[in-house]
């Protein structure tokens, strides 16, 4: 279950201290929409060393502008390749389901109030390595089991019963039940829903995709992990967008290990999206899991300067969600279900990793 966040970014650009020689012309140039003078120096012979440092000013500069120019460029672009589907609209919300009492609860049942992120990683000894596992591992046969429900004329209420019905059958919670009064037991993130969609009436349509989310709490320990299914006959351009989104993710797993830097994450995942032309969302993010639903590190998805290394026995989600179009969002009243500003289709995938000495263990498998 994806993490929400804000950032500003701000761009400081700086010159070197030591130019003593005299400007002589300048062009301009288009950055995010505003021009940009580059100022060109006629500089001594002995300064080669400032010279050098302009040159790499001046190409840092330049890689900026043109990555700036294709994210425009494509959140400008009209999708006109994936048929235009009638724009989501909420179905009447059936009442939570019941828990048997004798299912521990996590701490933020009861109370309508978002849990604060905590500041703690979570690092595990081998005792819970195997409660990880076993929770995780759970999350994966629920989310297989929910997969196999996805067809037209079922509705996402039917998806979140049997999910909540499965995993209280293995003695479990299903965690986004009650979560800051989330409602139902899954996320169901249909189409244009880039995240925590709520189950509800709405019957799933041939060509629809959908994102099912599913997080459970077992023994003490949280397991998280989704998938983007296709509902019937999808268009290929839809199937491309889910595929890349899966290949995101492992080639942001792929970058992790003891001692690795949380940037490389997002730097993998841009640099695969980008290269057909999708959409990395920002304001979501994958955290830290594990006794604790969610925690320190915040995992970003896209390009970033996170400082922060992985240590071994880390665990926490990777989950990046792919667009066609904008990866700006709008939420619901409902102050969950949030979807893409232009009604573009987006995908997601999510798994549950351990950090280990030579890399990650992907622990949402069965």
């Amino acid at each position: 279950m994806a993490l929400t966040t804000s950032f500003s970014h701000t761009s400081i650009l700086k010159h070197c201290s030591g130019f003593n020689g005299r400007v002589s012309s300048s062009n301009s140039s288009s950055l995010m929409g505003s021009p940009v003078t580059l100022l060109h120096y006629m500089l001594p012979g002995n300064q080669s060393h400032c010279r050098k440092q302009f040159v790499v000013f001046s190409r840092k500069l330049a890689g900026l502008e043109e990555a700036m120019k294709i994210k425009r460029e494509r959140e400008l672009q009209v999708v006109t390749k994936v048929k235009r589907r009638p724009p989501l609209r909420r179905g009447r919300v059936s009442p939570q389901l019941p828990v048997p009492d004798q299912i521990p609860r996590p701490p933020y049942v009861g109370s309508n109030i978002l849990p604060e992120i905590a500041s703690e990683h979570q690092t595990h000894d081998s005792e819970g390595i195997v409660h990880m596992r076993a929770a995780c591992e759970l999350a994966a046969r629920v989310l297989k089991h929910a997969g196999t429900l996805v067809r037209p004329s079922v509705t996402t209420n039917e998806i979140d019963k049997a999910v909540h019905q499965m995993i209280i059958d293995a003695g479990a919670y299903p965690s986004p039940l009650g979560y800051g009064g989330f409602p139902k037991s899954v996320c169901t993130s249909v189409n244009e829903c880039m995240c925590h969609g709520i189950p509800d009436s709405r019957q799933l349509q041939n060509g629809d995709i959908i994102n099912i989310d599913v997080t459970v709490y077992l023994n003490g320990y949280h397991g998280d992990t989704s998938k983007t299914f296709c509902c019937g006959e999808v268009s290929d351009e839809l199937k491309n967008l889910i595929k890349v989104n899966e290949e995101c993710l492992e080639k942001g797993i792929a970058a992790c290990k003891d001692g690795a830097t949380f940037r490389k994450i997002g730097k993998r995942i841009s640099e695969h999206a980008e290269k057909y032309g999708y959409g990395v969302v920002e304001r979501f993010v994958g955290h830290g899991v594990g006794k604790v639903f969610h925690s320190e590190p915040i995992i970003l998805h896209h390009r970033n300067d996170k400082s922060g290394c992985m240590v071994e026995g880390q665990t926490f989600t990777i989950e990046p969600i792919l667009t066609l179009g904008s990866i700006d969002s709008i939420t619901w009243p409902d102050n969950w279900t949030t979807l893409t500003t232009d009604g573009s289709p987006a995908a997601q995938c999510e798994h549950t990793i351990l950090i280990t000495r030579a890399g990650a263990e992907i622990l949402t498998t069965c």
